[in-house]
């Protein structure tokens, strides 16, 4: 059982099945570098290390800036960096209720087996109430057989008829070329409003 004590901000996780080496907190403006490293070993594992150009002023700018992108919770155990979630807005048309999307959620090796998953994602949930979101949304990868039956254990939903998509590169640069301008006419006319 997770048991959260949210008083305003950030959330510390006080106790998981009686343990009481875990706290989760907000990462702040100091996290950056240690975020990126944690970014870096997410990558490891899943095999694309090489695919990772996020530096450390883009996690900066985007996390801890005037107008933030995401949110990072940071999970320590026994006082060392063990994992964390990094989560932001999203919108569900159908629910007509914000949602959060996770875009990463990571547990060192060496703290695997701990709960700290599973205490990381319940925070993010705890999050979604609060926010009165309608749900969290994920991606897996298919292969992490490990991962997958952690979330059926929770009773998450799987949508095996639906494909994740993705623009970018030039694929992004013709999709942008093929609006004609109606588009930026659009942000012109509403800057100027």
């Amino acid at each position: 059982m997770v048991k959260v004590k949210n008083v305003g901000m950030p959330i510390q996780l006080v106790a998981i099945q009686g343990i009481s080496m875990l706290r989760i907190r907000f990462a702040t403006r100091q996290d950056v570098s240690l975020l990126k490293t944690m970014i870096l070993e997410l990558a490891e594992c899943e095999h694309v290390r090489d695919r990772v150009v996020a530096t450390e002023l883009d996690l900066e700018r985007d996390g801890f800036g005037p107008q933030p992108k995401f949110r990072a919770l940071i999970a320590e155990w026994d006082h060392q960096p063990a994992g964390y979630a990094l989560f932001f807005d999203a919108y569900s048309t159908w629910e007509g209720r914000p949602a959060l999307f996770l875009e990463d959620l990571f547990v060192r090796s060496e703290f695997r087996s701990k709960g700290i998953g599973r205490a990381l994602l319940g925070s993010v949930a705890c999050l979604a109430q609060r926010d009165n979101c309608c749900g969290v949304r994920w991606e897996v990868l298919d292969w992490n057989q490990t991962a997958i039956k952690f979330y059926e254990s929770l009773g998450a939903t799987f949508f095996p008829q639906w494909e994740s998509v993705l623009l970018t590169g030039k694929a992004l640069q013709r999709a942008a070329a093929a609006d004609s301008g109606c588009t930026l006419a659009l942000w012109a006319k509403n800057e100027v409003a």
